[in-house]
């Protein structure tokens, strides 16, 4: 028996082909995508834009997937989480934080995740599986499709949700492939649409991949640092065993001189580990010639690990030191803990 194709795991590209082998021309392909992608069509029937002979042979050879949330919570900042269960029962996570001028959808590209982190939630799940590109790019038309029908008015689908990061459940660039596809299917004019400017993709520090985002595709960088030294990297994030910093660090310089953009770098100021003066003035010194950016996120703390939030004068007094070194650097607030739904904190809880 044939396998069904999954539409919505199809570029534009991909999809005029797939249609252009059943004799059918480019322009009903293109108008196909725009119902899928950004219309969110879960139906052949609701395929009004192409005629009955189109969504029959459609409907005969290809589904089209979707996600409904298994479970919503809102914290009582806005942050919104949204609990999805796969067709194979794996249970994945997605977070919007609205803000004054954007609203941002953290997106997951694993269920779980294999890089073994020490402070994060979803690293102590261990690695169940990728997610397809249709899994990810359901969690945004998802998440849209709620808002819609949450009664929220908006003049279109993209401005419920105006940014997105790939800092959810999973390690982005060990699911490369699906990523890619993913990036060409939300950032494609025929759908959604998001810029290059408003999509983010987040590593732990898979340096050869680093590389390879840079000449595949045009998006933002953000690297999950987290220490200076590789000891104490070693210690919080496994993956500097096989990439130490110096070439992460080689990776991101190359990666900002190619696209000619500032990397993000993230940092969590956990006490007693990273958050000294000493730790603060060797970050200087490890990136002074990488254009970068810097956000540090004191620890979202967690009941079934030990690590503890430093305090506030200790987070003052790190971001100083890395002010008067001339970093533009943001201390985050955590967005959306009250509901587990802070960075860190992604981990399937609802069985």
């Amino acid at each position: 028996m044939t396998e069904m194709v999954d539409l919505r795991h199809l570029t534009s590209a991909q999809l005029a082909h797939f249609m252009g082998e059943l004799d059918f021309p480019e322009s009903a392909a293109r108008r196909v995508f725009s119902a899928l992608q950004r219309t969110g069509v879960t139906d052949f029937a609701q395929m009004t834009m192409v005629n009955k002979v189109i969504r029959s042979a459609l409907a005969e050879k290809s589904v089209i997937s979707s996600l409904v949330p298994l479970a919503l919570e809102q914290s009582g900042d806005g942050t919104r989480k949204f609990v999805f269960r796969l067709a194979d029962g794996a249970v994945i996570e997605s977070v919007l934080i609205p803000e004054r001028n954007r609203h941002t959808l953290c997106i997951s590209s694993q269920c779980g995740c294999a890089m073994g982190c020490g402070f994060c939630l979803t690293g102590r799940m261990g690695f169940i599986r990728n997610l397809s590109a249709a899994e990810i790019v359901n969690q945004v038309l998802a998440v849209i499709a709620q808002m819609v029908s949450s009664g929220i008015k908006r003049a279109t689908p993209r401005e419920y949700v105006t940014n997105l990061v790939f800092m959810g459940m999973g390690e982005p660039l060990a699911n490369y492939d699906n990523l890619l596809t993913t990036l060409r299917i939300l950032m494609d004019e025929a759908g959604l649409g998001f810029s290059e400017r408003r999509v983010t993709v987040s590593t732990c520090g898979l340096a050869p991949r680093i590389n390879d985002l840079g000449r595949d595709v045009r998006v933002n960088l953000a690297v999950s640092l987290h220490a200076a030294d590789d000891y104490t990297r070693s210690r919080l994030m496994p993956v500097n065993r096989r990439y130490d910093l110096d070439e992460l660090l080689a990776a991101c310089r190359s990666w900002s001189l190619l696209k000619k953009r500032v990397v993000l770098f993230e940092y969590i100021l956990i006490r007693g580990i990273n958050d000294g003066e000493k730790d603060a003035l060797l970050l200087a010194e490890k990136l002074h010639d990488i254009p970068c950016r810097i956000n540090l996120l004191p620890y979202n703390e967690s009941d079934s690990l030990s690590y503890a939030r430093p305090d506030d004068g200790t987070v003052l007094r790190f971001s100083r030191i890395l002010r008067a070194a001339g970093y533009t650097t943001i201390v985050r607030s955590s967005r959306g803990a009250d509901i587990s739904a802070a960075c860190g904190q992604l981990a399937s809880l609802v069985g």
